[in-house]
């Protein structure tokens, strides 16, 4: 397929502005953004003003709108979600509506539109899950996984980390902290996160557009502790009067992330040298020697390293 017909299931936030500004550049693809914000769609519309650039509005709890809006599409990139942590802790039932019920519409919905790959993007706190929206995200990746069984679209799976920028991202909450108070909150300074900019995710999922039936792609991120994040932003952008308040971690909060459980390297490999990928058939690549992947198990960022990442991700002043 040369020119390909795309469908970007919540595609009117921060992933779908990268992925439809990559796909615009480097190829021909018709590509359509599926969401139910229209103020966001309106101004990706004024933004991009490109012809190739369709909307269309709709829920993707809601069938028959996914239903309609897969038809003639060749590939499908899920990126809706609701994901800020405590939010799906007070209210279950809307995490559950739109991330898992909202995951089985799409699937529905490309095997009856015979829709030729679909792309799922998950979370590492879908990895050993203990809060609500990591449980909806791992019930998302096996309801993907699993729904290869019916051998009409191919269905696989990005697990990634925090994503400069995006809604919800620690970065621009501590630099509005610092701009508004000259004081940051951190929950504990030695809590470590895996950080990736925005570009580098969205190169993530267009990997997988190439990656065997069933796979989870997982990318070789950076990690680095939350004090030496937030004592590097306020070197950017504070004083010497600028404080740091350590206010405890969250109920269900996890000190350390896992993108790779101990459970999951039986069946793990090196896919390239960027990627790993969990697979549960043999692929005839390298299996990984690790017993787990997290964000303190490997050497963390120093902070020129942060700097640098901050850089690439257009965090600099």
């Amino acid at each position: 397929m040369s020119s390909k017909r795309i469908l970007i299931v919540g595609g009117s936030g921060s992933w779908g502005n990268e992925l439809a500004r990559q796909l615009l550049l480097t190829t021909n693809d018709s590509i359509t953004i599926f969401s139910r914000n229209e103020y966001q769609q309106v101004k990706m519309q004024r933004k991009f003003n490109n012809d190739r650039l369709k909307f269309v509005i709709g829920d993707v709890r809601d069938y028959e709108s996914v239903n309609l809006a897969c038809y003639s599409v060749d590939i499908v990139f899920l990126l809706s979600a609701l994901k800020h942590v405590p939010i799906c802790e007070e209210q279950p039932d809307e995490a559950i509506k739109t991330n898992i019920i909202g995951t089985q519409n799409v699937i529905k919905a490309c095997i009856n539109q015979n829709v030729y790959r679909c792309i799922d993007v998950s979370s590492d706190k879908a990895c050993s899950a203990n809060t609500l929206y990591g449980a909806t995200k791992f019930i998302g990746e096996k309801l993907i996984i699993n729904a290869n069984k019916y051998e009409k679209t191919i269905f696989t799976c990005i697990r990634s980390g925090n994503v400069l920028g995006t809604n919800g991202s620690v970065v621009p909450l501590f630099i509005d902290q610092i701009k508004k108070n000259n004081q940051m909150t951190i929950t504990d300074r030695l809590m470590t996160r895996y950080f990736l900019s925005l570009p580098e995710a969205i190169n993530l999922l267009l990997t997988a557009m190439n990656a065997p039936a069933g796979s989870l792609l997982v990318m070789k991120m950076p990690s680095c502790t939350i004090g030496d994040l937030a004592e590097t932003l306020k070197d950017l952008y504070g004083d010497k009067n600028t404080s740091m308040q350590e206010i405890g971690i969250r109920p269900s909060e996890k000190k350390h992330e896992t993108l790779i459980s101990s459970e999951e390297t039986p069946v793990c490999y090196i896919y390239n040298s960027d990627y790993y990928v969990i697979y549960p058939e043999k692929l005839g690549l390298q299996k990984v020697k690790f017993k787990e992947y997290t964000s303190n198990n490997q050497i963390l960022l120093t902070k020129p390293e942060i700097k640098d990442m901050l850089d690439r991700g257009g965090f600099l002043i």
